[in-house]
């Protein structure tokens, strides 16, 4: 019997789910020809390792460690082209997914005519379980601007818990973003051709073992797929996430400026300085967690990195001031010119430390 169905399940640091989600699969799949995928982030509790010591036992495992690169909707994607089923499932490590409704999922794209099967939370028979009005709110806010504004029907776009037909993943792989946790949303905006889709409720569950992998960077990530799916064929992603630190940078370097004038009375040159490097410093610790977040410069680069940004920042600057000089001089708009500055200036910077401080590895 060839193979059916592949559950591809990313992890990080979960090795105390990873026999557990086995053999509630085994349960829950009797009957179907299945294997189970688990695409590791190269996580530091042994979860990989766990994953394939259960491999040279259960033919069904298998297991992907990723070196070097990091996040969720990549870790799915590499997951389904790994694998030759027709059947493509995706599910959290934590458990929290209800694995006994897969078997509906598999039904619906196998006799319904669907080319996906969503588990959502947001209708009869569903449930977000025990989350906080915070959580509730942030989910809730976050469906409706999908919904409005990339146009998604779906009734719960920020689920992560689907099943979608080979076919239909091939549509629309060259098209997707691979940014944040969002895969499914990725993937509906992103398919050439409109997916007809089935809606299965189930009740989101507590975590089962290990901590939350969700944090402030996933609003972030969110953001930038809204950019990238709107106007990214436009304007690189990466180039709106740094631009728009590069804004946060300006409001540190202004409150840093006349803190250090009114507060301690130092000379314009001493504060404008302290100003500018707090900015830099601070500028580039959040491209490194937000903008290259799967680039991460850790220990000794992180250290290198900066002094490299710092250094082509300050030819940045440079540019910014003679550009706008120029113009100022040739046409005398102060604004016009202030701003043609800036954009040598941003721009200039991107591209600068993308080359220098974050350059992408080239695999050999």
């Amino acid at each position: 019997m060839s193979l059916q169905l592949t559950v591809i399940v990313p992890t990080f640091n979960e090795i105390e789910n990873i026999e557990e989600i086995t053999k509630r699969l085994h349960a829950t799949l009797e009957g179907v020809n299945w294997e189970v995928v688990f695409v590791d982030d190269d996580s530091s509790d042994g979860t990989a390792q766990r994953a394939k010591q259960l491999a040279q036992n259960d033919a069904r495992v298998r297991c992907i460690k990723r070196i070097g690169r990091r996040g969720l909707s990549s870790a799915c994607v590499e997951g389904m082209l790994a694998s030759s089923a027709p059947y493509l499932a995706v599910m959290d490590a934590d458990l929290q997914h209800d694995e006994t409704i897969l078997p509906q999922m598999l039904y619906a794209l196998q006799n319904d005519g669907v080319d996906l099967a969503v588990g959502t939370r947001y209708m009869q028979g569903g449930g977000v379980g025990e989350w906080d009005e915070s959580r509730k709110n942030s989910s809730q806010l976050a469906t409706v601007i999908s919904q409005k504004l990339l146009g998604v029907t779906l009734r719960d776009p920020m689920s992560g818990f689907f099943m979608i037909k080979r076919e239909a993943f091939d549509r629309c792989v060259y098209r997707l973003s691979n940014m944040g946790f969002k895969i499914l949303l990725d993937i509906v905006v992103s398919s050439p051709t409109k997916l007809s889709f089935k809606e299965i409720p189930f009740h989101f569950r507590q975590r089962l073992a290990g901590e939350s992998k969700l944090d402030q960077r996933v609003i972030w990530d969110y953001f930038l797929m809204l950019i990238d799916k709107t106007i990214g064929q436009y304007i690189p992603t990466k180039l709106i996430s740094f631009a728009c630190i590069g804004a946060m940078g300006v409001v540190v370097h202004l409150t840093v400026l006349g803190i250090a004038l009114q507060f301690f009375q130092q000379p314009f040159t001493v504060a404008q300085s302290a100003a500018v490097i707090l900015a830099m410093v601070f500028n580039f610790n959040l491209n490194n967690i937000l903008t290259y977040r799967d680039q991460k410069l850790t220990g000794w680069k992180f250290w290198t990195g900066l002094l490299k940004f710092m250094l082509a920042c300050s030819i940045g600057a440079l540019a910014n001031v003679g550009v706008a000089s120029v113009i100022y001089k040739d046409y005398g708009y102060w604004v016009f010119s202030g701003l043609a500055g800036v954009l040598v200036g941003v721009v200039w910077n991107y591209v600068a430390t993308s080359l220098v401080v974050w350059p992408k590895k080239i695999n050999k």
